[in-house]
């Protein structure tokens, strides 16, 4: 017999099915809710207890600290698998074979041309703009380039445009920092891996020959995996609630895109470092403001510690700790910044208070270490968690055509004014 939950309003009962996940998460589905209630709703502000829908692609458990792609543990795959690998798993459902995987990559190369007209789109855009603006900008520009709508029904078609963005994205980045730093744009080299291109695309120099080096190429790698799908965030909401309009692919990114840059998203990397200079500017002592942090009347908030899902240690921060790790010591750098961290997460390690509440740096403290090592400009900080979150994005869009979801529209609940007669403009 089916588990049913049961609703009682008024002293009338309704029924509604459970829904067991294959991890045993269990839903009520409350579809006709409305519906047999003659018009009640729920109200979940933020929906942060609403399932908005059925997917197969990233299992998170919060309490548990596990993150799993596809029922990968994201452990294995940091370890074992390369970006490419992962966005495959995450977009199609398997990791790909040495033939998929190599076809997958020489077709994202034959796509990473952008046509030269986007240029002048990115030459309109002041030094001063937010590499977000202009990276939005740019991806949604991709639609006047590729007018043509993705037939979802179509498996070469969904094919190409998988391989197009992945292609073209790493270009508009690079394009996007060198345009900020006044450097000549680099159309990068199809000779290299993925991620080895968009680390020469990004700094390399009209008068020198770039050199890899292999500990920022891990480095890059481990944190494009890490952030490459994180269930139903903000972002990845977004991203379906637009494509459920039938949106193509380039416009929900660039809406994606738009949701990312918000501080409390993916913008927490750029608001770690931003909150060290402000340690920095006062002395740098970090004891004082982990005490700050503790005092609930100071509005002083630690940023990168702790999660709004993981209730433990979160599972990405574990992996990224020790990439960081390398970076500082292969790079022997000498940084007052990156200093006051260690020091803010040694004190955070060691705290009773911190351990008790279970407030560890999380992965955008340690991500803003990393790409402050590689002095990657601070205001560049979300765009590289875009071009990590691109694969999750694509594969949530791309599952939620193919399940045929409805068109996003939730309900609300109205407690403005009630009915009132127009009064006119000479007796107001």
């Amino acid at each position: 017999m089916a588990k049913t939950a049961t609703l009682e309003i008024e002293g009338k009962k309704y029924e509604f099915p459970l829904v067991e996940g294959t991890e045993n998460e269990v839903a009520i589905d409350i579809k006709n809710l409305r519906a047999s209630t003659n018009g009640y709703i729920t109200l979940d502000s933020g929906y942060k207890n609403t399932g908005s829908c059925e997917s197969a692609i990233t299992f998170l458990d919060g309490e548990q600290g596990i993150l799993r792609y596809r029922g990968y543990a994201i452990e294995e795959l940091a370890e074992k698998a390369d970006f490419l690998e992962v966005a495959y798993l995450l977009i199609f459902g398997e990791l790909p074979t040495k033939e998929q995987s190599d076809k997958f990559h020489n077709d994202i190369k034959k796509e990473s041309a952008v046509d030269e007209d986007v240029k002048k789109i990115l030459d309109a855009f002041p030094k001063a703009a937010h590499p977000m603006g202009v990276i939005s900008s740019l991806t949604s520009a991709l639609t006047a380039f590729n007018p043509s709508s993705v037939n979802v029904n179509s498996e070469e078609d969904m094919y190409k445009s998988v391989v197009r963005i992945l292609g073209k994205m790493p270009v508009l980045v690079a394009w996007t920092m060198r345009k900020k730093q006044g450097l000549p744009l680099d159309y990068g080299d199809n000779s290299l891996g993925y991620v080895e291109n968009l680390l020469k695309m990004m700094f390399s120099r009209p008068n020198s020959c770039y050199v890899q080096n292999p500990v920022l190429v891990n480095a890059m790698d481990k944190l494009l995996i890490l952030h490459a799908d994180h269930e139903q965030n903000c972002s990845t909401s977004t991203v379906r609630i637009v494509g459920s309009s039938h949106a193509g692919l380039f416009a929900s990114i660039s809406a994606g895109i738009s949701a990312l840059w918000g501080p409390l998203h993916g913008g927490a990397n750029q608001a770690v470092l931003e909150m060290l200079k402000a340690i920095e500017a006062d002395g740098g002592d970090t004891k004082k403001y982990m005490a700050k942090a503790k005092d609930k009347s100071d509005p002083f908030r630690l940023m990168g510690f702790g999660h709004r899902v993981y209730k433990n240690f979160d599972p990405r921060a574990r992996i990224i700790k020790k990439a960081a790790d390398q970076v500082l010591h292969d790079l022997g750098i000498e940084d007052p910044i990156l200093e006051i961290a260690k020091g803010l997460e040694k004190e955070a390690l060691e705290d009773q208070y911190f351990v008790d509440r279970k407030l560890y740096p999380n992965v955008d403290f340690y991500s803003g270490i990393i790409y402050r090592a590689m002095e990657i400009p601070v205001e560049m900080f979300t765009v590289m968690f875009a071009i990590g979150r691109l694969p999750g994005w694509i594969a949530q869009w791309r599952e939620m055509r193919l399940r045929k979801e409805p068109i996003g529209r939730p309900r609300q609940l109205y407690i403005g004014e009630t009915k009132r007669s127009f009064v006119p403009i000479e007796e107001r």
